[in-house]
């Protein structure tokens, strides 16, 4: 997968940027989602979200916590990408198929709920219903949700110091005393320092491979 991810962004030209497009829009949709579950897990709502075709977003909160909704941004997809990775890795098809659905779902209800644009609606429901039928007709759950989660943590790494400039300059002006240059490599490694617990966790859990994977064998067809 990481093969793949690098191969297609370094050395796959017009191709390969089209080929990773669905995935610039998700980590867009998990950026913005994260400022989006900030505002509600601290008592704010959400009046909107929007994903531009730019790969650029936005997330329109009220009320909440200020510093947790900036930081969820950046912080949440890190943490959203990890989980999916994770899953994709380690968890039987079962859970694996009912993520993919749960991601689906989620991915509907922003569209519906948090109505913005037409394209942020339209991107949304066809990825929705991408993944629902990757999970209803297919068993590539595992391998989507390892790929989408590899992709979407490395994207962000990546645009370390592009993706977050408007949310840093915010923070910034919330705790005055620390630049928003100190909060981007601070914010930067956390994300590396999720990545890489993530990978130990992972490769830990190998022993007790043939234990998860007992009750569903036919993963490996």
């Amino acid at each position: 997968m990481l093969g793949i991810y690098l191969g297609l962004t370094y050395y796959g030209g017009t191709y390969g940027r089209m080929i990773l497009y669905p995935i610039r829009m998700l980590v867009t949709f998990l950026h913005e989602f994260g400022h989006a579950f900030g505002a509600l897990i601290t008592g704010g709502r959400v009046a909107n979200l929007e994903i531009r075709p730019d790969g650029s977003g936005v997330c329109w909160t009220a009320g909440g916590s200020r510093a947790v909704i900036l930081m969820g941004g950046y912080i949440g997809s890190a943490i959203f990408g990890n989980l999916l990775f994770y899953i994709g890795s380690r968890a039987n098809n079962t859970v694996a198929k009912t993520t993919t659905y749960i991601l689906a779902a989620t991915m509907v209800f922003v569209a519906v709920g948090w109505f913005t644009s037409l394209f942020t609606t339209g991107m949304l429901l066809l990825f929705a219903l991408a993944l629902f039928l990757i999970a209803n007709k297919t068993n590539f759950d595992s391998d989507i949700l390892l790929f989408f989660g590899l992709a979407s943590i490395l994207y962000i790494i990546q645009d370390f110091n592009v993706g977050p400039t408007s949310d840093l300059a915010q923070y910034a002006k919330i705790f005055v005393v620390i630049p928003a240059f100190v909060w981007m490599y601070l914010w930067l490694g956390v994300a590396l320092l999720l990545f890489f617990y993530n990978i130990r966790l992972i490769f830990r859990g190998n022993g007790g491979a043939d234990n998860l994977f007992l009750e569903d064998d036919d993963q490996y067809a």
